[in-house]
């Protein structure tokens, strides 16, 4: 039996990407080598090996511009568990960054006990919406905007978006995942002002469409629709609350609301502050 003293908590680098897989698939979740960089170019990632140098838990932290920080990925394997592990490689995270950073994460129904205990508390939650068949909205224009495809001179507006949307400037972040994303379109008004952006991801099971920022509804739609179109297969979005219009046009087009996970934070007592135009958030690892 293994016992707490014959494993060692790491940091984890680019040589353990493939065991990071392996524990991602051995819980059922979907982590891949390309959503794994672009969280290791973006955070750290914490967590045991054992003896025989297999990796049996995992803990993420990724760290934005400001005094904000997100943690995710926190894994232990089901061989591994009841060794406390978890918080362990969770507490790594937390005194990796100072004691006046806001730290969030997206709790599993499993996870929420174990956070209360550390200090965490509930602050929202997030819609997690899945499609297996998107139906494609052919009424849906807009003669105002024009949709275009992401090039380099539109960054600096992209992080200014996302910064009062998400409620902190995350430039880091933003770069890595414009370069994972199978797309990333923006939205400009007839000025030609960009006024929103989405990105989609292709995993291992779904396309992720997200972040998404936009300034109503049907701009938000309008992006969607745009990432989503041709894919064939799964998708996925995670929705933050008061977007009722915006929910109910994503279950016309075949999604359905599958879980509704907790937002909680420590060190502060609420989120960032938010302008609304945060229609889905990247993933749940990054807040």
């Amino acid at each position: 039996m293994t016992t707490f003293n014959q494993l060692h908590l790491v940091v984890f680098g680019e040589n353990d990407i493939t065991g990071l897989i392996a524990l991602s698939n051995s819980v059922g979740w979907d982590y891949d080598e390309f959503e794994i960089r672009t969280v290791m170019k973006s955070g750290k990632i914490f967590g045991h090996k054992n003896a025989e140098g297999e990796i049996v838990s995992s803990a993420t932290i990724i760290r934005y511009d400001s005094n904000v920080a997100s943690i995710g990925m926190v894994i232990v394997h089901e061989n591994y568990r009841g060794l406390g592990l978890g918080k362990v490689a969770t507490q790594k995270c937390i005194e990796s960054v100072s004691e006046h950073t806001a730290i969030m994460l997206v709790a599993t129904e499993e996870g929420v006990p174990l956070y209360k205990k550390m200090g965490f508390a509930t602050v929202d939650y997030v819609h997690k919406y899945l499609s297996n068949n998107y139906f494609s909205d052919k009424n849906l224009a807009c003669n105002e905007y024009t949709i275009e495809d992401f090039h380099e001179q539109n960054f600096a507006d992209i992080v200014s978006l996302d910064a009062v949307a998400f409620g902190v400037k995350r430039s880091n972040f933003l770069q890595n995942r414009i370069k994972q994303s199978k797309q990333c379109i923006v939205m400009k008004d007839s000025n030609g002002e960009i006024i929103g952006f989405g990105l989609s991801i292709l995993g291992p099971l779904n396309l992720i469409l997200g972040p998404i920022i936009a300034p109503d509804s049907l701009t938000a739609s309008l992006i969607i629709n745009t990432l989503a179109k041709d894919h064939n297969g799964k998708l996925r979005i995670d929705v933050p609350p008061g977007h009722a219009e915006f929910l109910k046009w994503l279950e016309q087009r075949g999604f359905t609301e599958v879980n509704k996970p907790p937002v909680m934070i420590l060190n502060a007592e609420k989120m960032p502050t938010r302008n609304d135009t945060l229609f889905a958030i990247a993933a749940q690892i990054f807040g």
